[in-house]
């Protein structure tokens, strides 16, 4: 199984301001925008604008590579797998300043969001991630040239029972707006090998 995201049918959260060209899709942020719940910060942002198609498949691996223009702080692109509210998983890379920013993921359970980072340089402007499902389970990626990829995160979804939804999603949670674009996206068999 290999086929391109941009084929299938596409679900709109948040109206996103998007523009559809090709193979490639391009976000521009809207202020104010974010995802979050509740742990640490207590507030509840469910705001986001992303774009998914629905797979119904138990295996299988989502990559795209995400060129991003951020400018201010938390202003991020990235992947996204949403199911509602309360349970959803994000990976993007986070502007925080001109020295560094924050390549990470967002795993939100029953409500609640926790949030894994490690700190790159500012300058880098784009990178390739991977979501891969085991049924419950999945394992996010990255990588730099969009052929070596590393190992992020191995998370669980208690409620991704059934068929997800899986996409791109870019947003500004201060008084930002930017420019992302997304290419290379492609749905193939699952890219994670079961662990023996």
């Amino acid at each position: 199984m290999m086929r391109p995201f941009i084929n299938e049918s596409l679900l709109y959260y948040n109206s996103p301001d998007i523009t559809i060209k090709n193979d490639t899709v391009e976000f521009i942020t809207k202020p104010n925008t974010d995802l979050w719940q509740k742990t640490y910060y207590n507030f509840q942002h469910d705001n986001a604008p992303f774009i998914q198609i629905k797979i119904c498949k138990k295996y299988f691996s989502f990559t795209v590579k995400v060129k991003y223009f951020s400018k201010k702080r938390f202003d991020q692109a990235g992947i996204i797998l949403y199911l509602d509210s309360k349970n959803w998983l994000k990976a993007s890379v986070e502007y925080e300043n001109k020295d560094f920013q924050r390549l990470g993921s967002v795993v939100t359970n029953k409500g609640f969001s926790d949030w894994a980072t490690v700190d790159i340089p500012a300058n880098i402007t784009e990178m390739y991630y991977r979501l891969s499902r085991r049924e419950n389970d999945f394992c996010i990626e990255n990588s730099f040239d969009g052929k070596t990829f590393k190992q992020m995160r191995i998370c669980h979804l208690d409620k991704a029972n059934e068929d997800v939804n899986v996409g791109i999603y870019a947003c500004s949670p201060e008084d930002s707006s930017f420019k992302a674009i997304f290419s290379n996206m492609l749905i193939s068999d699952c890219m994670w090998m079961e662990h023996k």
